[in-house]
């Protein structure tokens, strides 16, 4: 029984967790999906809180050229570019049986500055929040003051007095860690067995207490939120639940369409813009989304790609039960290799936040990302790591369209022929060359 009902019965309610159950790649276009003007008052946020975190990283700038030397040439701001996917685009036709109309995009927070993966937008951004607090109420800085101070003997044992703790599937754990252990906080990442052992490694040899885990994420949140609870001078970073997390996300949005802009890419009704992002619990793709939607209204459409063995997030906006239903109760064993997006149970605070904001969702086999990690590496040169490859396939599932989804809002042929679709790359570049070989073996092969 699942909360009191046969799964015969949620089948009968919710036919699409039939194929969900069978491990199928599965595709569900959102038909509560309303108006920004009607749907952005759910998540309780504005964009003047985007503003207000745009402008705490602006303040950072100085002090993140000098401790991490790789930012120098973004003059401390931390953010990927763009880049089209011209060789890949018509292989992915080929491979899906479609023609593929539009133009392919990739946006490349694989190599993102510090940590190689989207987490270094929320994670550091809520590390460098939760810094300025403590800064500016221990009077070691004032607004007015250069950020640089922040890199020096006194700022790093000051922040050692205090400590930082989060659960983690690897990537948030990575920025978390590296970006904490920079400032002089005492950081622990509490980390599932789904976390590669690379990147316990990295966080280790920056100075950071990894906790290893035999079970999934959720154990792992648990017991680093207990950490914090006992410790008051512990700050929790809550993936699940974080409204600063979600706002160093939402930063992106503004800075995308400003990237777009100087490629000459028009975004509006008739040049819809489709942005297809990698899901586990749902902050770093909510956030995104969240930020998008306030740069470019309804011309940007958000789709979630999750794992075949982990669609938590389609689940619970699915079924609107959100963060009440995990996947594991219906048997679904949230095991895949992509690791970062290996969670059973949705963020509820993103699922309810944007349940109207969201186009769509699909999951997308373990294989499949594979193959798409080989033939990405094959047409463009890039390595990416498998759960990255996730938003590959929402090109195909948008243009194969069964649900009435286009239609419903509002585009027709010559509007999707204007249309940019880009691919959220969420990490990769940290990955060790043998493990990124063994990766790229693994998707050769079944590629053929």
């Amino acid at each position: 029984m699942i909360l009191g009902r046969t799964l015969e019965s949620w089948c009968d309610s919710y036919p699409l967790i039939r194929e969900l159950v069978a491990l199928q790649e599965t595709t569900w276009f959102n038909p509560g999906v309303a108006p920004v003007g009607q749907a952005i008052a759910d998540v309780g946020l504005t964009s003047a809180d985007v503003a207000d975190a745009s402008a705490r990283l602006s303040r950072f700038a100085s002090y993140l050229r000098l401790a991490f030397p790789e930012t120098e040439c973004s003059a401390g701001i931390i953010e990927s570019d763009i880049v089209p996917m011209a060789h890949l685009q018509p292989l992915l036709g080929e491979r899906y049986g479609q023609s593929l109309n539009g133009a392919l995009w990739l946006k490349r927070d694989s190599h993102l500055p510090i940590s190689g993966s989207i987490k270094a937008r929320g994670g550091i951004y809520e590390v460098l929040k939760h810094a300025e607090d403590l800064a500016l109420a221990g009077g070691l800085l004032t607004l007015n003051d250069d950020y640089a101070l922040l890199h020096s003997d006194k700022a790093r044992a000051f922040f050692g007095q205090y400590k930082i703790a989060v659960g983690s599937t690897g990537n948030l754990g990575m920025s978390i860690g590296i970006m904490g252990a920079a400032l002089g906080f005492q950081v622990t990442v509490h980390m599932s067995a789904d976390a590669r052992q690379w990147k316990k490694d990295k966080l280790r040899s920056h100075g950071v207490t990894v906790v290893e885990y035999a079970s999934d994420y959720s154990v792992a949140v648990a017991q680093g939120r207990q950490q914090a609870e006992s410790d008051p001078t512990c700050h929790f970073v809550d993936d699940e639940n974080s409204v600063n997390l979600f706002l160093g996300y939402a930063v992106a949005g503004e800075r995308l369409k400003q990237q777009l802009a100087a490629a000459h890419i028009t975004v509006d009704a008739q040049h819809p813009l489709f942005v297809y992002l990698p899901c586990g619990v749902g902050g770093a793709p909510g956030g995104v989304a969240f930020g998008l939607k306030l740069a470019f209204g309804d011309a940007v459409h958000c789709i979630f790609a999750e794992p075949t063995h982990s669609p938590c997030m389609m689940l619970g906006v699915y079924t609107g039960l959100h963060d009440e239903v995990s996947v594991q109760d219906f048997g679904i064993d949230n095991v895949t290799a992509a690791d970062g997006l290996a969670v059973g149970r949705a963020s509820g605070f993103v699922g309810k936040a944007m349940q109207r904001l969201l186009d769509g969702f699909y999951t997308v086999s373990d294989e499949e990302m594979y193959s798409l990690l080989a033939l990405m590496e094959r047409s463009e040169g890039l390595r990416l790591e498998p759960s990255a490859l996730a938003g590959v396939p929402g090109i195909a599932r948008v243009q194969a369209d069964q649900q009435g989804y286009l239609a419903r809002i509002g585009l027709d042929t010559q509007a999707m022929s204007n249309a940019t679709h880009l691919v959220w790359a969420t990490g990769g570049n940290m990955v060790p060359a043998d493990e990124m070989e063994a990766y790229l073996a693994k998707g050769r092969e079944l590629l053929g």
